[in-house]
């Protein structure tokens, strides 16, 4: 799985979210059900933001009324249904929480670790943890506790699945008189586990190479980095003082250290940025006085204060830190932060924060080497709790999803299809109708910020496989709802059209490529024995009793890549004892929805279409993408080997397909780029530390990942010359110089050097002059340069897992280095 948000000064890679603590990675997915429910209103790690309104959200309500299309069960159907559903209870197990694992693509293999007894701290010693291994996908459970000694294994970071089969156990072990942690070892998904005592104790979890399932790093307790290149069977220690880390392109190593006994270096911005090459053989310094850095796509950023009197700028580097420019972004203080949003090979999507506790700042849009900048939505909601309701609609090319907070303080919902180069509200959902009472009437559409405060159970979800498709709760109005019932609503179409399909909150699964939905209600405190399905993208449901003795609802899980048909629903049932226990029932929709899809079950459809026949209907990005997807009204199944089908055709060039360059904006009301009157005195300010860069411009660039082709291209009658931060290279070690020193004592030495130095200077100012004319005439004689454009990768459709292992993201996704900003990202 994919991480997206990124929040620099200070960088905390956070991981998407499922049903509670959810660290999923690019290999499987783990998630953690917990016995015992959250309660409502959890402290806030900031104080709220003071706005207009006390929450930002407008006063409780149900919203307009719609009708959900409900089909019973035949009786047939309710008895293979029954027939295929397996139910599982794990008894005596008292832990609180179990931790489910998925191991390897289609093996089938899920392993289940519950805990049992006191957990370890640093002084006391006792518990054990008991780990289940099932190969038919939740339908039987083994215990298979032996082959780890009963071991308690970490809540927090204590299942890590790789490349491959590949699994490690983190024992909870404790650090008082212990040199060392345990963990288990697996190469084939769980059947036999190896025993290594570790050299250290583990800070976090232990990551793996996107590429090389043998090459492991680790950080510990104390900051050494360690690595291993025999999957864990032997470690060395390559650096002391390390606060954070991230594999990069290849086998490149980046990290963040300490000078040598600097105290409290985090905090102050005095980190060095290091990166090694060769495996912790050699290192090279890419930049000093640092707070933080990251590593997404192919991009390395980081956050500096170049001097204790400046805010801090943003770094970018396109070439593994090789060389590096400064981000043309308003500067940040200590009390603001970066966050980049998503990223990929051709632009990033960055957040600014604003100062003061203002709940929200501005998006911005990077060209394709992440230095030039652009503006793309204002007041943009990212709360106290650092969550960002932007999402990324996996679904369909170009859409993105976020909330703003309005200057009335109210939170309203909106959607951009074409990469952030503009954003609308979303429509009203075709069933619903709000009456005369409300101002205006759109969907809104709950994100991280309302399941953080338990108002949804799950944000919004979208799969590759699942063309247009995507399921969100929400509630319709004038803006979002505080109301602790919102319903669900479902778009077939990316996001441009709407339905309401589910009343109240409820858990959702995306099965079979989108050929089937599956849905539970969520009950505060209540408990569950019927599970909801849809063959026909949410317009009608189905229910199914899937249990005679109703259990407390602990979460839905199915097997990533939404290419299975079975399901499992978790929860615990207590006991005559009074003790719980946990329980797990997988229902088989497979043996329900028997036919395998064939060429009539599926149709064309323009992707992006609006109604009309105009040239340029369905156009986004410079693409006209046509995919193959399965009709509504067909009941059959994907099946497994199901791939996405689609056919592109490139569009004319238009206005459209441009933005107004660095140092212009366009003008309200018109399409035309003006050129801003201060844009120089600015770039000068910003590279006062830095080399200038001339880049030519005739005030347009195209829009990052735009494809198209011929058409117009915009441009105005004079091109000038701006000169954005240049390029820096990486330090290397410094040279030292063995050559005496040469001094010239008399005044006819003095004077023959004044002589030689002038004329030097002579020669070498009309070699400029005249190098800078034929340069200018060879330049003006051809259209204006292009950017250059980095060596990213495109990212797959596949979950958004990097085609190109050579630009796979961070591989240290859940490591948070905490620094002066903290609080604002904790």
């Amino acid at each position: 799985m994919t991480w997206r948000l990124v929040v620099l000064c200070g960088v905390c890679v956070l991981p998407p979210f499922l049903l509670g603590a959810d660290s999923s990675s690019r290999w499987g997915k783990t998630v953690t059900f917990h016995r015992t429910p959250r309660r409502m209103g959890q402290v806030r790690a900031r104080p709220i933001r003071d706005t207009s309104s006390s929450s930002g959200i407008s006063n409780p309500s149900h919203g307009p009324a719609f009708t959900s299309c409900r089909i019973p069960l035949t009786p047939a159907e309710h008895k293979v249904l029954d027939d295929n559903t397996h139910e599982t209870g794990f008894n005596g197990d008292d832990g609180s929480y179990v931790i489910l694992t998925w191991v390897g693509d289609g093996t089938g293999v899920i392993l289940v670790l519950s805990t049992i007894g006191v957990p370890l701290d640093s002084f006391l010693e006792g518990g054990s943890s008991r780990l289940y291994r099932s190969t038919d996908y939740g339908k039987s459970f083994h215990d298979i506790s032996h082959r780890i000694n009963h071991t308690l294994i970490k809540e927090e970071f204590g299942v890590s699945v790789g490349p491959g089969s590949s699994v490690i156990l983190t024992a909870d072990t404790p650090i008082l008189n212990n040199p060392g942690g345990i963990i288990f070892t697996s190469t084939d998904a769980g059947a036999t586990f190896k025993f290594i005592q570790l050299p250290f104790h583990l800070a976090q979890p232990i990551t793996y190479h996107f590429l090389n399932p043998d090459y492991l790093v680790a950080l510990s307790i104390d900051g050494g980095l360690w690595l291993s290149l025999d999957f864990g069977a032997k470690w060395t220690k390559v650096h002391d003082g390390v606060h954070s880390f991230s594999w990069g392109a290849g086998i490149n190593l980046f990290f963040s250290c300490s000078r040598v006994d600097t105290v409290k270096a985090d905090e102050r911005g005095d980190l060095l940025l290091k990166r090694t090459k060769d495996l912790g053989k050699t290192f090279a310094t890419i930049h000093e006085d640092i707070y933080s850095f990251g590593y997404i796509g192919a991009f390395l950023f980081f956050s500096v204060m170049e001097d204790s009197r400046s805010p801090r700028v943003m770094y970018f580097s396109s070439d593994q830190g090789d060389t590096f420019s400064q981000a043309l972004l308003p500067s940040a203080s200590t009390e603001q932060f970066y966050s980049i949003l998503d990223g990929d090979e051709d632009m990033l999507f960055m957040h600014v924060d604003n100062p003061g506790d203002t709940y929200f700042g501005t998006m911005y849009t990077s060209d394709d080497r992440g230095i030039l900048f652009s503006k793309s939505l204002e007041r943009h909601l990212f709360d106290g709790q650092r969550k960002s309701d932007f999402t990324n609609i996996t679904s369909l090319r170009g859409v993105y999803l976020t909330n703003k907070l309005d200057v009335d303080g109210r939170i309203r919902s909106v959607i951009s299809f074409n990469r952030g180069g503009t954003w609308r509200q979303l429509k009203k959902p075709q069933n619903m109708d709000c009456g005369d009472h409300s101002k205006s009437c759109n969907l809104h559409i709950h994100g991280e910020h309302s399941r953080k405060n338990e108002m949804v159970p799950m944000i919004a979800l979208s799969e590759p496989t699942a063309i247009g498709l995507v399921i969100a709760h929400g509630t319709v109005g004038d803006s979002l709802s505080s109301s602790q019932h919102p319903d669900v609503f479902v778009s077939s179409d990316g996001g441009y059209n709407w339905r309401g399909t589910l009343r109240g909150p409820h858990h959702y699964s995306i099965l079979d490529s989108g050929g089937l939905i599956v849905a539970v209600e969520s009950h505060h405190g209540g408990q569950v024995k019927t599970i909801k399905f849809s063959t026909d993208e949410g317009q009608c449901w189905k229910s199914y009793n899937f249990t005679e003795q109703p259990f407390f609802f602990a979460g839905l899980a199915s097997e990533p890549g939404t290419k299975a048909m079975n399901v499992s629903v978790w929860g615990f049932r207590p006991e005559e004892d009074g003790q719980p226990m946990w329980v797990a029932v997988t229902i088989d929709f497979q043996s329900l929805i028997t036919r395998e899809c064939n060429r009539w079950d599926y149709e064309e459809w323009l992707a992006h279409s609006t109604e009309g026949a105009s040239e340029r209907n369905g156009c986004v990005l410079g693409v006209k993408e046509t995919y193959r997807r399965l009709k509504k009204k067909s009941v059959c199944r994907n099946g497994r080997n199901f791939v996405v089908s689609k056919e592109q055709s490139p569009c004319l060039c238009t206005r459209e397909d441009f933005l107004c360059d660095y140092g212009y904006y366009r003008q309200l009301n018109t399409s035309e780029c003006v050129r801003q009157p201060s844009a120089a005195n600015k770039t000068l300010e910003m590279c006062l530390n830095g080399e200038e860069d001339e880049l030519l411009t005739t005030g347009y660039r195209k829009v990052p990942s735009d494809r198209c082709e011929g058409g117009i291209t915009p441009h105005l009658a004079d091109q000038t010359v701006i000169r954005p931060c240049g390029v820096k290279t990486s330090p290397g070690p410094p040279v030292k110089s063995t050559s005496s020193v040469t001094h010239f004592d008399t005044p006819r030495e003095r004077l023959v050097l004044i002589l030689v130095c002038a004329g030097a200077a002579v020669i070498v100012l009309v070699a400029i002059v005249s190098a800078f004319f034929a340069v200018r005439r060879v330049v003006y004689r051809t259209r204006a340069p292009a950017y250059r454009f980095s060596n990213l990768r495109m990212q797959d459709d596949n979950n958004g897992i990097t085609a190109d292992p050579e630009s796979a993201a961070s591989s240290n996704g859940t490591a948070c280095q905490l620094d002066s900003d903290d609080e604002l990202i904790e």
